[in-house]
């Protein structure tokens, strides 16, 4: 078995990002239907308080929703790998055990 130290797992990395981003939406686009004014206060609370909730559209569609749900978990694992290469390569330069 090869020691990376304290390097990281490119795939684990942004894979764990990607499938963390998908719950958080799915997360909140389950509490906009449930409980529409918690999830405007959460929602908002990300902006500072600013009213961006009332920014959404009333309605969504399900094509709407699986569009995000990919543009989210695509752009997460390329973000995610991109970091875990970069981390990689930066840390050879910045850690000497």
């Amino acid at each position: 078995m090869v020691d990376r130290g304290v390097m990281l797992s490119e795939f684990a990395f942004a894979s764990s990002l990607a499938i963390l981003a998908a719950l958080f939406y799915l997360i909140f686009l389950a509490l906009r239907v449930v409980a529409p004014e918690i999830f405007s206060l959460l929602f908002n609370a990300q902006f500072l308080g600013a009213d961006v909730a009332s920014l959404l559209p009333n309605r969504v569609s399900v094509g709407n929703v699986l569009g995000t749900v990919l543009a989210l978990v695509l752009t997460g694992w390329v973000g995610g790998y991109v970091w875990a290469w970069l981390y990689n390569k930066l840390i050879k330069y910045f850690w000497s055990p």
